[in-house]
Formats: C-alpha cells, sequence, structure tokens
C-alpha cells in the first residue's frame, strides 16, 4: 500500500515538472516569435510617411538651433549636429524603402503569375505548384525576406503560407479561397487562427492581413 502510494506521487512530480517545463517552454517560445514581431513592426514604423515627417520636422528644429549657436564650437554643438546626421540617414533609408515598395507592387501587378492568377479567377481555378513556386519567388525578390520572416515567426503549413502569399498580393479573401480551393469559411479560419498563434491573443482575420502586408 505504501509502495503504490509512493509510486503515485513519484508519478504525480514527474508529470508536474514535466507540465510545467513544458508551459516554459512555450512561454519562452511565444516570447520570442513576440520579440521578431516587435522588431518588425518597430521597422515598419521608422519607415512609414508619418516617422519620415517627424523626422524632418526634428532636423528644421536642429537647424534652428545650430543657426542661433552660430561658430560656436561647443560639445552642446557637436551633439546636435550628430542628431541631426542621424535623423538624415535614417530619413533617406526610410525614403528608399517607401521607394521601394511603390516598386514592388509594380513589379507584382505587371508579373506573368499576378495576370495567371486574374486569369484563374476568370475561370474559376485554383493554383498549381509551379503557380505557388513562381509566386513565391516574385514575391520574395521584390519584398526581400518575406518568406524567411513568415517561417521564423511560425512553422506554417503549406496552406498557411498559400493564403499569406496572396495577402501580400494583395488578393480578396473570397478569391483566395478559390485560388487555394478551401472554403471562405477555412480561410477566414486560417488568418485568425496564425494571428492567435503568432501574437499569443486573438485577433480578426483582418488583424493578420495588415501583419502580412507591413512586412
Amino acid at each position: 500500500m505504501i509502495y503504490e502510494l509512493l509510486i503515485g506521487i513519484l508519478v504525480y512530480a514527474v508529470l508536474f515538472i514535466v507540465t510545467v517545463q513544458s508551459s516554459r517552454r512555450k512561454v519562452l517560445a511565444l516570447q520570442e516569435r513576440l520579440d521578431k514581431v516587435r522588431a518588425l513592426q518597430e521597422l515598419q514604423q521608422a519607415q512609414s510617411r508619418q516617422n519620415i515627417d517627424q523626422n524632418e520636422a526634428k532636423i528644421r528644429e536642429l537647424e534652428t538651433l545650430l543657426q542661433k549657436l552660430g561658430d560656436e564650437n561647443s560639445l552642446f554643438r557637436l551633439e546636435l549636429e550628430e542628431k541631426k546626421a542621424t535623423l538624415d540617414y535614417n530619413n533617406k533609408v526610410a525614403i528608399i524603402e517607401n521607394e521601394k515598395r511603390q516598386q514592388a507592387e509594380t513589379v507584382i501587378f505587371t508579373s506573368n503569375i499576378y495576370h495567371r492568377i486574374q486569369s484563374s479567377l476568370n475561370s474559376g481555378r485554383s493554383l498549381g505548384h509551379e503557380d505557388w513556386s513562381e509566386l513565391s519567388e516574385v514575391v520574395n525578390s521584390v519584398y526581400t525576406g518575406f518568406t524567411e520572416k513568415l517561417y521564423s515567426l511560425y512553422r506554417m503549413t503549406e496552406q498557411d503560407y498559400h493564403v499569406s502569399l496572396l495577402i501580400k498580393v494583395r488578393v480578396q479573401p473570397k478569391d483566395i479561397a478559390l485560388l487555394t480551393a478551401h472554403s471562405k469559411e477555412s480561410v477566414a479560419s486560417t488568418r485568425s487562427r496564425l494571428y492567435q498563434k503568432v501574437f499569443g491573443q486573438k485577433g480578426s482575420s483582418k488583424d493578420w492581413d495588415d501583419f502580412v502586408l507591413s512586412l
């Protein structure tokens, strides 16, 4: 009787330890994903038009201060010049990235695969293996590291990835359903599930769309 009780306690203790360790691993994995998401969002924010305008306003303020200081060679002046140079550089990079994004959409919308997507929609056909490969190649050629970023956040299924690819090229949800040979409900579920998996909280299908478009 005592022996069985000890065995029961031991088994319970082992299960408890395994559960705790598993929970810790899940928390750490979620934290790692969230850190990557925040880094991507911060980069996107830094390259936004609003942030560029704010930086330009700060640059004008610094230029005014530097003019007031005149030829004074002080540590304060050097610090202001350093801040201005940093803002100038960041803005130039952000402007270039914004222009690249605008050009990227032009490349996508004039590509052969995009025209085939439209043709498939008109004829009611889903995309084939070669279509998906070409779409992935085109998207990654203009949005550098798109696939790598997605898979670094979550181990996606093929369907997850296909849905995200079509979101990236601004295909409507009802058309995504047709192109992936899934129901509209299934596509909506996939999008909201991906958001929850990556962010660790419930979100709408549109929340996932917005995130994918920001990458």
